[in-house]
């Protein structure tokens, strides 16, 4: 296995506040262990570029282009709907693909995912809306092993800290990366996600840790939300734990079709009948572009 390169250009970007690294690279012998270092270096917020993750752009012999992600802790991000985003303003603004109509494919761990990319006045892409999956409900699938059937929208969970024990109700859904999903009645920014979130993350029955989302249903068509994605932390955004969290609501019958998840980075549009893939449209933002060098 070669090294990862020491110096190369980047595009700082993000998706309502989800932050990334974006690197063309087609240097796909280079092994995991190594990108994951890289990433820890990177996404540093005091000595490094700062983000929630790192992204390669790669070569693709069976989609347009090929993500992978890595998270801040240097663990792979298997998928992330906001880093899709950002990865397809990448790959369209910088003329890597020239896609009829603006429609795209991209390689993922999890599989092939269709985009579509709306730009704004200046011809640059605005808006990126991905056609992410259909849901898988066994929470086997999400690492969570137990002898119940799904859906599985009320599974308690209990951590413990020094402050005692709190026991979380969850609902289980992956979205192709493992999410556990807390319904609460009261605001989610009063919610002590710092002190739970890695509780939670680390919490012995999910066997591949686990992303945790604290959700407000505001009516059947609005959400307010907090998440602690699993090795990054606290979040401004995450597409995917949004899609999780529509569909949990819409199973539990409070929300419809059509449903605005409010982060704290912004709005994401969220689209699920209940049986099909679930949609996913929001920002795309491109913050600048530099170059790294060790």
């Amino acid at each position: 296995m070669s090294s990862v390169p020491n110096q190369f250009p980047f595009w700082k970007m993000h998706g309502a506040g989800n932050d990334f690294v974006v690197v063309e690279t087609a240097a796909l012998d280079v092994s995991d262990a190594d990108w994951g270092a890289l990433a820890i270096e990177v996404c540093d917020r005091h000595q490094g570029v700062g983000a929630d993750g790192l992204i390669l752009v790669q070569p693709s012999k069976v989609a347009d282009r090929k993500m992978r992600i890595f998270n801040a802790d240097g663990s792979d991000g298997e998928m992330c709907v906001n880093g899709i985003r950002c990865f397809t303003k990448f790959a369209i603004d910088r003329g890597l693909v020239a896609p009829p109509e603006g429609r795209m494919t991209v390689e993922t761990g999890p599989g092939i995912v269709p985009v579509q990319a709306f730009r704004a006045e200046d011809g640059a892409v605005a808006r990126v809306q991905v056609t992410v999956r259909v849901p898988d409900l066994d929470p086997a699938a999400s690492g969570v092993a137990i002898e119940q059937t799904a859906p599985v929208l009320d599974l308690p969970v209990t951590v413990t800290d020094t402050q005692g024990a709190a026991v979380q109700h969850v609902a289980i859904v992956s979205m192709g990366n493992p999410h556990a999903v807390q319904f609460i009645e009261d605001a989610p920014a009063d919610y002590p996600l710092s002190r739970i979130g890695p509780l939670m993350e680390h919490h012995a029955i999910f066997s591949q840790r686990t992303n945790f989302e604290v959700v407000r249903v505001v009516d059947r068509s609005h959400i307010d939300m907090r998440v602690w994605e699993r090795g990054v932390g606290e979040t401004q955004a995450c597409g995917s734990g949004a899609c999780a969290v529509v569909v949990a609501a819409r199973l539990r019958g409070q929300v419809d079709d059509r449903v605005d998840v409010r982060v704290p980075g912004g709005t994401l549009e969220i689209e699920w009948n209940g049986h099909d893939a679930v949609s996913l449209t929001g920002p795309a933002v491109r913050v600048f572009e530099s170059e790294w060098t060790r």
